[in-house]
């Protein structure tokens, strides 16, 4: 194989590999019913005119399998990571008792927990779409590559090997969704 040729399929399989870290990472911003300070990635304090992170400015862990509790390093946060919890609509009311956040976790009914592997499967669909268009890029540049003068053999294997990672990595999605809908359906 070409160098050239062996840089596209790499360049692909790396970007499938973006894809699925995307996945997971959406994944777990769905939650399942169980308190997961990964629920609050994403949300975004006011600290110092800076949007920060709430993890930079407090200490979250999980108390129970519903609570999660978010104890700030400055009292003065306290309002503030709590108006940021209320904008970001993640779904849950914060309890704020002057010392610390609790977020408690309501009990997911049949019909939520639908809705939230409906949610699931779209994160899914959106990375297998974004698998195929870089398995699309990939062949595209390899036919580019035989127009140059590159074999027939050799740009057969190239895309036929292109094929093989994307059926690897949506059966990677799969996977991830499997699990995902498993763990949010489990009462």
């Amino acid at each position: 194989m070409s160098d050239e040729l062996h840089m596209i399929i790499q360049e692909g399989e790396e970007g499938m590999q973006k894809a699925i870290a995307h996945l997971e990472t959406e994944l777990t911003r769905i939650r399942a019913g169980k308190a997961n300070p990964g629920m609050l990635d994403g949300v975004n304090v006011e600290y110092y005119g800076a949007p920060t992170p709430i993890a930079q400015v407090a200490n979250v862990s999980v108390l129970d399998a519903r609570t999660i509790s978010i104890q700030p390093w400055e009292k003065n946060m306290l309002q503030a990571i709590e108006k940021a919890i209320m904008q970001a609509n993640i779904g849950i009311t914060p309890q704020n008792d002057g010392v610390q956040i609790r977020l408690f976790l309501p009990p997911l009914t049949e019909e939520r927990r639908k809705e939230l592997v409906k949610k699931a499967s779209g994160e899914g669909e959106q990375s297998k779409v974004a698998i195929r268009s870089i398995r699309r890029d990939a062949i595209e540049q390899v036919k580019k590559l035989q127009k140059d003068g590159l074999s027939e053999d050799a740009a057969k294997d190239g895309e036929k090997t292109i094929q093989e990672l994307t059926d690897k990595f949506i059966g990677l999605v799969e996977k991830h969704l499997a699990v995902k809908e498993k763990e949010i359906m489990t009462v």
